[in-house]
């Protein structure tokens, strides 16, 4: 039977998130129904609700999303009534990236999660008053206290640790810590830099200070998460409102440039300042993403002493096996995510949006 539920509902680009009565789908075969516990608010869930995707609206956005499964498709064998789980992006599970161990660039990866709005098959999971909502966003739609998950979009995870606690390893915080692990992979005594200590920014702080790392920079404009990444693991800071960043990335190394270098931030001449930031041989890795189109002129002789420039999503992250490692990295105190965390309840997700706009919060989550 279709499940009635209570959906935030975004009517056109750049209208605020409105709570409605919504209808979901009777599950497929391989999919299941979550009951929402908390759920993170991502910059890419204001991008989408801005118009500045051509994700179809109305819509139900939510892509990190964490709660107890209720129902299953009769072909889901992953998770069962009852388990707790961590809600990530969707992908096909056939291509060559799939099957490589890299969903993140599965060749449907677009449709799938960020722009189609439906399931692969063109049928809606989302409708109210008889008439289709955009939904399955990330395969999974959960800003709603109910949600029709896709299976590859689930992660079981160890129930002992609180779901609101690890909600955001769905999207942001596997990014940040992914483009260090699975990127940069720092060696013994390396140089790593992270432009903009946002929630993705300090995921990878944290990650870069559980690795062999030594020197470890965090850049940002605000005083205030400069301070936050230091407890976090940063060895050096820098402020980018009143320093040039080669110059201080220069004296930090001894002239040798950064090693590894994080860029959050989505702003093309901040990208730019990094890949001329970089050692020889370092690797640069674009997270941050600005409009679609923008490009960034790169001095050609200034790559050849073999920089690398890396675009990632998701942080490339395998999430069957990479969420659960982050999420006992939580439970033990060794991922502090609750630094980064302001709970919300749902019925107030526009103060958490003007929070987070703001930066009065860097990982809100909603909590049903």
């Amino acid at each position: 039977m279709p499940i009635t539920t209570r959906a935030a509902v975004v009517e056109s680009g750049g209208a605020p998130f409105t709570l409605s009565e919504v209808v979901l789908a009777d599950p497929g075969p391989h999919e299941a129904v979550v009951r929402l516990v908390a759920a993170g608010l991502c910059h890419t869930d204001l991008g989408v609700a801005s118009g500045g995707l051509p994700f179809p609206l109305p819509g139900v956005l939510g892509h990190e999303g964490a709660g107890v499964v209720e129902a299953v498709g009769s072909a889901v064998t992953g998770v069962a009534v009852g388990d707790h789980v961590v809600l990530s992006f969707a992908s096909c599970g056939e291509c060559r990236n799939c099957h490589g161990g890299h969903p993140a660039y599965c060749a449907t990866w677009l449709p799938l999660n960020l722009i189609g709005g439906r399931r692969a098959d063109g049928t809606s999971t989302i409708s109210r008053d008889g008439e289709p909502l955009g939904g399955h966003f990330f395969g999974q739609s959960s800003f709603a206290e109910r949600a029709l998950v896709t299976e590859r979009s689930l992660v079981r995870v160890d129930p002992d640790v609180p779901l609101e606690s690890i909600a955001p390893l769905g999207c942001g915080v596997q990014t940040g810590v992914g483009a260090v692990w699975n990127v940069l992979k720092p060696v013994a005594g390396g140089t790593v830099v992270v432009l903009g200590a946002g929630a993705v920014g300090l995921s990878a702080v944290m990650a870069a200070a559980l690795s062999p790392a030594t020197t470890i920079v965090a850049v940002d404009r605000v005083a205030e998460r400069l301070e936050l990444a230091k407890e976090l693991g940063a060895t050096h800071t820098v402020d980018a409102s009143h320093t040039v960043l080669g110059e201080a990335i220069a004296e930090i190394t001894g002239g040798q440039g950064a090693d590894g270098i994080v860029e959050t931030t989505g702003v093309p001449a901040v990208l730019r300042q990094g890949v001329d930031a970089l050692a020889a041989r370092g690797t640069l890795v674009v997270v941050g993403a600005p409009p679609f189109g923008t490009e960034v002129a790169l001095d050609v002789n200034g790559m050849l002493g073999g920089k690398q420039v890396v675009g990632l999503t998701l942080g490339d992250s395998e999430t069957q096996t990479f969420i659960p490692a982050l999420v006992k990295l939580v439970k033990e105190g060794r991922l502090p995510l609750d630094r980064l965390i302001g709970t919300y309840a749902f019925a107030d997700i526009d103060r958490a949006v003007q929070d987070m706009t703001s930066g009065k919060t860097i990982k809100p989550v909603l909590m049903f």
